[in-house]
């Protein structure tokens, strides 16, 4: 066991850390942001857009995450009208591809969450609503939305997880993420044990401070919930 090299290449796997927590806080952030007005149309919203949402959310969950950040880094380049666009600066780098890639996959897997926090929400919430004299939009922001927050941060939560694990694709197409510096150690001085064991440690540290991170919001949010001592 050589963990020395480690240590000399510490700087590497920082800037692979810095590059994971980026990509994934950037494509969670604008997956929500795609999600919530997603799976709102599909839950409540006319037949057609709820068909146009299922079509988006069933190709994205139906296929693997690695072909899908192929297709947008290494296929979507062989299109002239591509290389033509204004989108061709973004669309030439891993980064942005990885990004893009990552942010339609995870705002599927959201909007599915989101969906089913909707229309599993009692029925008596909504009556309650209805009787105070809210609109539909009213509420879907007062009511609907904050209550079906509050039921999928369970399921969120894993879904955070496993796009941190799923951004280790980042590196098959040239990102020195984590998983990428472990690759570049590994390259250099073949010790691939002692590599890829740092960054499954570092992998493993983060997911432990998003568990603790929602455990710490299901208690906050979840505490109406909890038995009254008397």
């Amino acid at each position: 066991m050589e963990f020395g090299v480690i240590l000399d290449n510490w700087p590497l796997y920082l800037e692979g850390l810095v590059t994971t927590v980026e990509l994934t806080g950037l494509c969670l952030i604008l997956g929500l942001l795609l999600a919530i007005p997603l799976g709102t149309v599909q839950a409540v919203g006319p037949l057609w857009a709820r068909g146009l949402v299922f079509a988006y959310s069933y190709v994205f969950r139906g296929t693997p995450l690695l072909v899908q950040t192929f297709l947008i880094y290494y296929g979507l380049g062989q299109f002239e009208a591509v290389q033509q666009s204004v989108f061709w600066p973004l669309l030439k780098e891993a980064y942005w591809c990885a990004l893009i890639a990552f942010t339609l996959n995870t705002g599927a897997y959201t909007t599915e969450i989101i969906r089913g926090s909707i229309v599993t929400m009692p029925r008596g919430e909504i009556e309650a609503a209805r009787a105070c004299g809210m609109d539909t939009l009213l509420m879907l922001r007062r009511i609907v939305l904050p209550s079906a927050f509050r039921r999928a941060l369970p399921a969120y939560g894993n879904e955070v997880i496993f796009m941190l694990q799923g951004s280790s694709i980042a590196s098959t197409i040239t990102l020195v993420d984590l998983t990428g510096a472990a690759r570049v150690i590994n390259s250099r001085y073949y010790l691939p044990y002692e590599a890829f064991l740092t960054a499954g440690l570092l992998y493993m540290a983060l997911s432990f401070l998003l568990f603790a991170g929602f455990r710490k919001l299901e208690q906050r949010w979840f505490a109406h919930l909890r038995p009254r001592e008397h």
